[in-house]
């Protein structure tokens, strides 16, 4: 099968390792370099850098309605998409044969949208899982064709819970490739209530420690390790990475990040201030 991959951060790597090992793949399609760093210096996605070890061609188009009539004439049998970050227009949709598979990190139509796994953890969840669908013009709005119900361990990090929903969406997608040779795919409406989820903001990763220390214990491990949780302690905000709730009751942090330091336990921490 001729298959065109789009994705851009590092949940994507695992499925584009899978698409161009089990496909004719032809291209990668991933979003510009984008400045990082206190130097703000440009840097390729985690996509692309995979792509190009492996010599693959990459596209970095900034306009998709123009991308989608440049390959036009190419004949492709599959899309495939997981973490690109921007909506494909159906001009794009149009192109390929057998349609544009997408893997989400949701039980969808739970936790549409840009941050899933995030989400999941915020709510306090105790299951998730991989959707892969065949995208439409919506957001995350497509026929399912493989799910995967998959639980949330006690204490498990968005680091840790992103990498392992990585792996099994890209399980799930090369199940999805090898049923594309084989016929048309299933497919199932969504069903259930929808929710949506959107970009992080700044003020999304604040801590209150008056608030119960579960809702706080929530809150950090959906930002554990990166972009952390940030509380106020002693005049100074600190990056909270993991915490449980003590026999007695209280919040315990078990690692933080203090301005100018590395990581510590928060024993440590009180004892250095």
């Amino acid at each position: 099968m001729r298959t065109l991959f789009f994705g851009t951060s590092a949940f994507a790597v695992p499925s584009l390792r899978v698409v161009a090992a089990r496909s004719d793949l032809q291209g990668v399609v991933t979003q510009p370099d984008r400045p990082a760093g206190r130097g703000q210096k440009l840097r390729p996605s985690p996509v692309k850098v995979a792509a190009l070890e492996l010599g693959l061609r990459v596209y970095e188009p900034v306009r998709l309605r123009a991308f989608a009539d440049a390959i036009r004439q190419e004949p492709f049998d599959l899309f495939t998409l997981a973490s690109y970050g921007r909506i494909l227009p159906q001009t794009l949709l149009d192109l390929p044969r057998l349609g544009a598979l997408n893997v989400h990190p949701s039980l969808l139509p739970a936790y549409r949208g840009a941050t899933p796994i995030q989400a999941a953890l915020l709510a306090g969840d105790m299951e998730t899982g991989v959707s892969i669908m065949l995208m439409d013009d919506g957001l995350d709005t497509g026929d399912l064709v493989l799910v995967e119900r998959v639980p949330i361990a006690p204490g498990e990090t968005y680091g840790e819970l992103h990498d392992r929903l990585a792996r099994i969406g890209a399980d799930l997608l090369e199940r999805a490739l090898e049923m594309a040779t084989q016929g048309p795919l299933p497919r199932s409406p969504q069903r259930g209530e929808a929710t949506l989820t959107r970009p992080l903001r700044k003020e999304d990763l604040a801590v209150d420690l008056s608030w119960p220390p579960e809702k706080i214990i929530d809150r950090v491990r959906a930002f554990s390790p990166q972009p952390a949780a940030r509380a106020r302690i002693r005049d100074e905000t600190v990056k909270i990475l993991r915490a449980h709730v003590a026999p007695d009751g209280r919040l315990a942090i078990d690692e933080l990040i203090a301005p100018n330091r590395g990581k510590m336990t928060g024993d440590e921490y009180l004892r250095r201030s």
